[in-house]
């Protein structure tokens, strides 16, 4: 359900919340024509302008090596491709980010709450955090690909 509201919203283009000001806690500050000239249009609407990709949309989704994934925004390590699952939504999904990389805050747009995740360092909009996850955590990190870097571990 959750997914269909996302992917809905996303194939209409409408971001889940409005443009904020970075907060002041954030150590990576630009102003918005900096994040846009550091960031695809498709990245600067998700990262600063909290819209949502469209399902399926992200090459992330279907990554296997092993690697680490890093916010787009600001290159801070998130997540560890350990901890990545097929969850069958269309994004990529994790069930549990490296300590201290991201935050989250509550989301009550679309009609519902939910929990967002942002990027401790940047405050980027990463996506959402479900607890339909699998073990050990039960949490399903549901990400846009666009928002993250993924680096493969070298051989």
């Amino acid at each position: 359900m959750i997914g269909s509201l996302c992917g809905i919203a996303a194939s209409l283009g409408i971001a889940s919340k409005p443009a904020d000001a970075a907060p002041e806690h954030f150590d990576v500050r630009f102003t918005d024509a900096e994040w846009r000239a550091r960031l695809s249009p498709a990245a600067f609407g998700v990262l600063r302008e909290h819209a949502t990709e469209a399902p399926g949309s992200s090459p992330l989704d279907h990554e296997t090596r092993a690697g680490l994934y890093d916010c787009a925004g600001c290159s801070s390590r998130l997540f560890d491709a350990k901890t990545k699952f097929d969850s069958g939504t269309g994004w990529p999904s994790f069930y549990e980010p490296l300590s201290g990389a991201v935050e989250t805050s509550r989301d009550t747009s679309l009609f519902m709450a939910r929990t967002e995740v942002h990027c401790r360092r940047c405050g980027g909009h990463l996506g959402h955090v479900f607890d339909d996850g699998p073990k050990p955590t039960g949490l399903r990190y549901c990400m846009n690909g666009v928002a993250l870097q993924f680096h493969p571990h070298s051989k």
